[in-house]
Formats: structure tokens, C-alpha cells, sequence
């Protein structure tokens, strides 16, 4: 089964990362990355509820982190962690993240 993060930032900023032959990260362990990224990069929650799913903290540390974080070499294995936690927390093997749509694909 294909298994694919893809991060967006517009045309021809898209970024893909190939998760095939990559060590799945467990649910819980991709959940904490996730709000230990959420809180260093110092994410809000989008809803005006203040409630923070699963998929808003995907958006968020998107957003929060750039798109040097997905382009740059030097960052690579950060950008890796976050396709990885992305695929794991949202239960999908192929997960479309448009950071200026705030909007995730399936």
C-alpha cells in the first residue's frame, strides 16, 4: 500500500515525502511529537472553541515550523518526523497537509 505525506505551500512549492521504506511511528508516539512541536513552535488553536484536534495540530505545526523546514536539506530529518507523525496520529498511509488552505486530504 502506498504510503505518502505531501506538504503544500503552493504551486511549485509541494513537498512529498515517501514513507515505504520508513519505520511506521506508533500512534502514541506521533500524537506527543505532535504536541511537543505544537507547543515549542508555539502553535494557537485555530478553533475559536480552543479545541485542538488531531488534524488542527497537523495544520498548525505546519504553518508554525515553514517551508524552509520542508525545503531545506538541513532540516530533512525534522521534515521526515513530522510526514511519519502526520501519517501515524491520522490513521491514513496517504495524508495531503495545504498549509494556505488550512486543509487535509485523505
Amino acid at each position: 500500500m502506498r504510503s505518502q505525506v505531501t506538504v503544500i505551500w503552493g504551486e511549485p512549492s509541494v513537498y512529498r515525502f515517501d514513507l515505504e521504506e520508513v519505520q511506521p511511528m506508533p500512534h502514541d508516539q506521533a500524537r506527543a511529537w505532535l504536541d511537543e512541536q505544537f507547543t515549542a513552535l508555539r502553535c494557537e488553536p485555530i478553533r475559536l472553541t480552543g479545541k485542538v484536534l488531531t488534524a488542527d495540530k497537523v495544520l498548525c505545526v505546519a504553518q508554525a515550523a515553514g517551508e524552509e523546514r520542508f525545503r531545506d536539506a538541513a532540516h530533512q530529518d525534522w521534515a521526515l518526523a513530522f510526514a511519519r507523525a502526520a501519517s501515524a496520529a491520522l490513521a491514513k498511509p496517504v495524508v495531503a497537509v495545504d498549509v494556505p488552505g488550512l486543509t487535509l486530504g485523505y
